[in-house]
């Protein structure tokens, strides 16, 4: 049986641009003499649909798609295997539809339906029964949907029934050690089954997830026999595939933000992006994801210096801005602090203006940014990272202020590793110039907001590497005081750092989305109350 994988970029509610694509994989797919395609989980919806399938009227015109594609295949080319939601008897179920010979001529549903993580389709789906083969021109196909791979009883049940073959439709997202365990739990699938396992996942981004491709093969001993290359759409012959490289760490981190920077910007119609340059380490490494993502001429850079700007600020803001080749705009935020500091005066008279004047410097940032975003149409691009994030060292309405985050999931030390990686390497596919992005002084220099004058980052938090450190504690391992105290740290400072990330929930809720990196991100990840009176670590 010639099979091939049809590794590609839906766009979630986009049904006939979807149906498209797929017919496109089809025709290349004829071109090597497939017999069948498959794509990847809810390819024909985009991957996840969330409430779009509690709407009759989208589950209509995914039928009417469905059998568009279906009479397709009466020219006696490939058969189609692809994933659709479904409707049967008023519910939805997440499906896998074969198409062949002009008609859909078998239907098989997700047995499990994950419900953790950025996961909820037990809101949205019906579970279906455990799936019997599929026959398909003398072949059994055991098709198994994405978390139905993680557990053992619908493999051993396909097996048990006849299958042949293992073909797992996914939606898959990146986090950072997925590639492993994806790996690691199909080959447990083969070990008990004795058959060989293909395995189909979509790539694109999808508001904060990213999906990384990376579909593989793998013989019936487990042994892997070819593995598309991630990040980018490709159809080829499960039985002709090479084994593509798998990127290493930080380059992997990177690709997921450049690719779910992309989609974001281009799947929603932004002509580009427009950021704050400040000189330092998390706005030149957004700057250069984005020039890598869209190109030089989509990236607008805006350097905002107030009188606490240092001068080394200003040359690191404008060498950013020559290396990219995006230049910066100046546009000073002196006006607006004399103009706030005279019309507040009266009703601030004889108080304490510290916190309270820092805080207008980055909103009148975050004013002015939205400002050109509203005359010029480029989405405001925010540049916090996940340690600022956990911890709450960010103004609302000002340094948050934006419509996407790329480093929303990365925690400032990962930032420092990313920016040497990228001075030395040159992303694939990245539209950005070969060599330093940013001067050596920007990775260097201590970070500071430079709110006033002589400040640094660590005159408030501890040392990032300790902080991240603490953070990753308790955030991805959900750690207890004791746990945390036996990594080396003091028990105090990781109460502290506790406390802190509790009482910054409610910044959280109203950060924009970013590219999720980590196997639990500050969103729908993490899902703490606001209020919230439970302070006890132990």
């Amino acid at each position: 049986m010639k099979l091939a994988i049809a590794q590609i970029n839906p766009t979630v509610g986009a049904i006939d641009a979807n149906r498209e694509r797929i017919s496109a994989a089809r025709r290349t797919a004829a071109e090597s003499g497939a017999q069948i395609v498959v794509t990847g989980e809810l390819a024909l919806s985009g991957y996840p649909p969330e409430d779009l399938v509690l709407r009759r009227s989208f589950l209509e015109q995914i039928a009417r798609a469905a059998q568009e594609l279906a009479v397709q295949t009466a020219d006696g080319g490939p058969a189609i295997l692809l994933g659709a939601p479904w409707a049967v008897e008023g519910k939805a179920r997440n499906a896998a539809l074969l198409l062949d010979g002009g008609a859909i001529t078998a239907v098989r549903f997700k047995h499990h339906l994950p419900n953790y993580g950025v996961f909820d389709e037990a809101r949205f789906f019906t579970s279906g029964p455990l799936p019997e083969p599929v026959e398909f021109r003398g072949h059994r196909l055991g098709v198994m949907i994405c978390e139905d791979m993680w557990r053992d009883d619908v493999a051993s049940h396909l097996k048990a029934t006849g299958a042949e073959t293992l073909v797992v439709l996914n939606g898959s997202p990146f986090e950072v050690d997925k590639p492993n365990q994806r790996a690691e739990r199909a080959q447990a699938r083969v070990r008990e089954t004795g058959l060989p396992l293909i395995y189909v996942n979509q790539v694109g981004g999808q508001d904060e997830l990213v999906f990384d491709g990376a579909s593989f093969v793998l013989d019936k001993a487990g042994k892997l026999t070819g593995r598309l290359p991630a990040w980018r759409e490709a159809v080829c012959l499960a039985d002709a595939t090479e084994i593509a490289p798998q990127p290493e760490p930080l380059e992997a981190i990177y690709q997921a933000m450049m690719l779910g920077l992309r989609d974001y910007v281009n799947k929603n119609g932004f002509p580009g992006v427009v950021l704050g340059l400040s000189g330092g380490i998390d706005s030149a490494l957004s700057a250069a994801v984005a020039v890598d993502a869209l190109g030089p001429s989509r990236v607008h850079c805006v350097m905002m210096p107030s009188p606490f700007t240092s001068q080394d600020s200003l040359e690191d803001a404008d060498g950013v801005g020559r290396l990219l080749g995006t230049g910066v705009k100046t546009i000073s935020i002196e006006p607006a602090m004399k103009a706030f500091t005279a019309m507040l005066a009266p009703s601030l008279a004889n108080q304490e203006r510290g916190t309270t004047d820092e805080n207008i410097q980055a909103r009148a940032r975050g004013l002015t940014l939205m400002a050109l975003s509203n005359a010029f149409g480029p989405l405001v691009l925010s540049t916090g990272n996940k340690s600022e994030m956990s911890v709450g060292y960010a103004t609302l309405y000002g340094d948050m202020c934006g419509g996407y985050s790329v480093l929303k999931d990365v925690y400032k030390t990962t930032v420092f590793a990313l920016s040497r990686w990228r001075n030395q390497a040159h992303p694939s596919g990245g539209l950005g110039p070969v060599g330093p992005v940013m001067p050596e002084r920007v990775i260097t220099k201590a970070p500071t907001a430079e709110l006033k004058h002589n400040q640094t980052d660590q005159d408030t938090l501890p040392p990032y590497a300790v902080l991240d450190d603490i953070l990753h504690g308790l955030i991805e391992l959900d750690m207890s005081l004791s746990e945390i105290v036996a990594r080396g740290h003091a028990a105090d400072l990781a109460q502290r750092v506790w406390r802190m990330i509790n009482r910054a929930e409610y910044k959280r809720r109203q950060a924009p989305p970013g590219v999720k990196i980590s196997s639990r991100a500050l969103s729908r990840d993490r899902r703490y109350p606001i209020t919230d009176a439970f302070k006890d670590l132990s």
